[in-house]
């Protein structure tokens, strides 16, 4: 069987699984702090957090291409869980030489050039720093990436904490405390070719598959209620200032759908930091278009908690400043461009 029809039945079983799963009843116990437990062990069952680990180390051994493109899945679903930090993760460990781990984990979202400190050599060193913004950082086990004195690149593994953080969470009531590292006791590892774009490039490149999901679910939302919604006698998508919103926020979704393939084709090459930038930055603006468009659309009922259009506009809104926002991607872009000179300008837009 080709790669692309194995694909292409992972990604419907896994719709299959969430959409069976992922309630809204789920959605809103997850909102009102409590931890999914039964979702989570659903998704473990299925062998979802190490579809990235190789058969042979008890995984499912897909491509990276596959395996992110299932969180589109879980974007399009608003599955309250770090399925794809913890999928990175494990592909992170295991490629750096450890075991698969056990239970969520998640990723340190430190941007391209900074650092967190280490002390100390063997397997076992200490970690400072201040990291903020931890998806689901309460209970997961933490990956970093860390230098040490002569810049040498090393992952760190950091157990969940013994004590819970400050119950932070972001706007659609996902955990994000802050870790203060504080001489923090880490396994640590050379850091494999996978992690040389950063933490950052990597938790970007899943929030870029999730949000390219959840707007897809948006717009289907939109396109339902306009068709199902009489006004003056005939559906409002039968109004041309309607019509006309909801093609440009198709428009938007084509051109993130765009953006996010060209991280899939890109993961793990030399150029994989510029196809996130360029992906996290025009897919963080889509996503504030379609979740305006589509509340648009809905009026009055797209805003009460009664209707689901919420759980997944709240994540887009969300998501699309973690891991870094557009701004941030978009100051690396024009780092990028200057540092190769007005010639590379073109070469480097068609390659893209």
């Amino acid at each position: 069987m080709a790669s692309n029809e194995i694909s292409a039945i992972l990604r419907e079983q896994t719709d299959r699984l969430l959409a069976e799963h992922a309630t809204r009843e789920a959605l809103a116990a997850a909102d009102g702090g409590a931890w999914p437990a039964a979702l989570w062990e659903v998704v473990s069952k299925a062998g979802l957090p190490l579809a990235m680990v190789a058969e042979e180390k008890g995984g499912a051994g897909l491509a990276p291409a596959a395996a992110l493109a299932l969180l589109r899945r879980a974007g399009y679903h608003a599955l309250p869980l770090p399925l794809g930090e913890t999928m990175l993760a494990n592909a992170l460990w295991v490629a750096a030489g450890g075991e698969p781990i056990a239970g969520p984990a998640t990723l340190a979202p430190t941007m391209p050039g900074a650092a967190i400190e280490m002390t100390g050599t063997g397997g076992k060193t200490a970690l400072h720093g201040r990291l903020a913004g931890i998806p689901w950082g309460e209970r997961a086990t933490l990956i970093a990436l860390v230098r040490d004195a002569d810049g040498g690149q090393h992952l760190a593994l950091l157990p969940p904490p013994a004590t819970a953080p400050s119950p932070l969470r972001n706007l659609a009531g996902e955990p994000r405390p802050t870790l203060i590292l504080d001489g923090a006791v880490a396994d640590i590892r050379p850091a494999p070719p996978l992690a040389k774009s950063g933490m950052c490039a990597l938790g970007a490149a899943l929030r870029a598959q999730q949000m390219v999901g959840a707007m897809e679910h948006a717009l289907d939302h939109a396109l339902a209620y306009a068709n199902e919604r009489q006004q003056f006698g005939r559906p409002i998508g039968k109004f041309q200032a309607v019509q006309h919103m909801l093609a440009e926020a198709a428009g938007h979704f084509a051109a993130a759908t765009a953006a996010a393939d060209g991280v899939l084709a890109a993961f793990g090459e030399d150029d994989m930091l510029l196809a996130v930038a360029m992906a996290k930055a025009r897919i963080g603006e889509a996503a504030g278009k379609v979740a305006e468009i589509t509340h648009q659309v809905h009026g009055a009922m797209g805003f009460t908690q009664e209707h689901t259009l919420h759980f997944l506009t709240r994540r887009l809104w969300s998501w699309r400043d973690e891991f870094g926002n557009e701004a941030e991607w978009q100051r690396l872009i024009g780092r990028h461009v200057l540092d190769a000179g007005g010639a590379a300008l073109w070469p480097m837009l068609a390659g893209a």
